[in-house]
């Protein structure tokens, strides 16, 4: 009898953990586009540090990535999927607005930069390597909170028919897997210039690889840049059309009508057309001043206390 339930537990296990498995690598597919902006946006941090403060900046923000799902995103979604899991889908909605939105922001600014950016930079100085290595991290955070949000998000979207502690199971696991794969490969980028610097002072054979590796390095990290906007755009779009089944559907049958060799690249191609779109419009909007005012209007509302 004691044996028949121990091997009925084991099955249930083994369940829950093939379960887990799936939905994981499910969700890690969905959110590949915005970790790989990610990953972008922490290497781009990192660069100014001093060589020997790299690998401790990267830990900094990853023990924060850590705190930001562990604590609070990763709790606050499974509570959320208990008590209104109609939110989710508009929830999603949001996230993949957001991408389109800093996906098109960040192609604009590229070919389109903002003049006051310097003036900003001289209005706020910074007076030591420490206060610029603690203001990185703290910039780095800050935005691995919102992509983060944006990967728990989309994760819970596909584990929310799953039961409760698979959902709990997997999607701690993907936030753990993301934080350990995003950080691992950011740490090292950043210390590429490093490793292609020391086989260069090894001389021999090793240092033509050395040098190549130090002139690759930052292209690496530009190349890695601009996939992250285009992945961002392709999961917002996506995202956007699975909450607009009429736009779904037309989508849908224009990618049927393509050669079947070619519906996957068409699927990619839409959901980026989609996100530009989407984008675009939303940048249109915020042009406009109107969500500002808006938000001055709400705050209106609540006056500060004086004391």
């Amino acid at each position: 009898m004691a044996v028949g339930g121990l091997i009925a537990l084991l099955d249930d296990i083994a369940a829950i953990a093939d379960d887990v498995a799936t939905l994981t690598a499910a969700a890690a597919k969905k959110t590949s586009g915005i970790v790989t902006d990610d990953l972008a946006v922490t290497a781009e941090n990192a660069i100014g540090i001093r060589r020997e403060r790299e690998i401790p900046v990267v830990l900094a923000v990853a023990r924060g990535s850590a705190i930001n799902k562990g604590l609070i995103l990763a709790p606050g979604a499974l509570l959320l999927n208990a008590v209104a899991p109609w939110a989710i889908t508009p929830l999603l909605m949001c996230g993949g607005a957001c991408l389109c939105f800093e996906g098109v922001e960040k192609i604009m600014h590229r070919f389109f930069p903002h003049h006051d950016d310097a003036a900003e930079a001289e209005a706020d100085p910074i007076d030591s390597p420490e206060e610029f290595e603690k203001s990185r991290i703290q910039g780095a955070i800050r935005t691995d909170l919102i992509l983060s949000a944006e990967i728990v998000a989309i994760s819970l979207g596909e584990i929310k028919s799953a039961p409760f502690m698979t959902q709990v199971v997997s999607l701690y696991a993907i936030c753990a897997v993301m934080t350990v794969g995003v950080y691992g490969l950011v740490a090292a980028l950043v210390k590429m210039d490093d490793l292609g610097e020391w086989l260069a002072l090894k001389g021999g054979p090793r240092a033509g690889l050395g040098r190549m590796i130090v002139a690759a390095a930052p292209k690496i990290l530009h190349a890695i840049s601009v996939i992250g906007t285009v992945a961002m755009l392709m999961v917002g779009g996506h995202i956007i059309q699975h909450g607009i089944p009429p736009l779904e559907h037309l989508v849908h049958g224009l990618v049927e009508k393509l050669p079947h060799a070619l519906h996957g690249v068409g699927g990619m191609g839409t959901d980026i057309v989609v996100g530009g779109i989407a984008g675009l419009i939303l940048v249109g909007v915020f042009a406009t001043g109107i969500p500002t005012k808006i938000g001055k209007a709400i705050r209106g509302l609540f006056p500060k206390k004086t004391k």
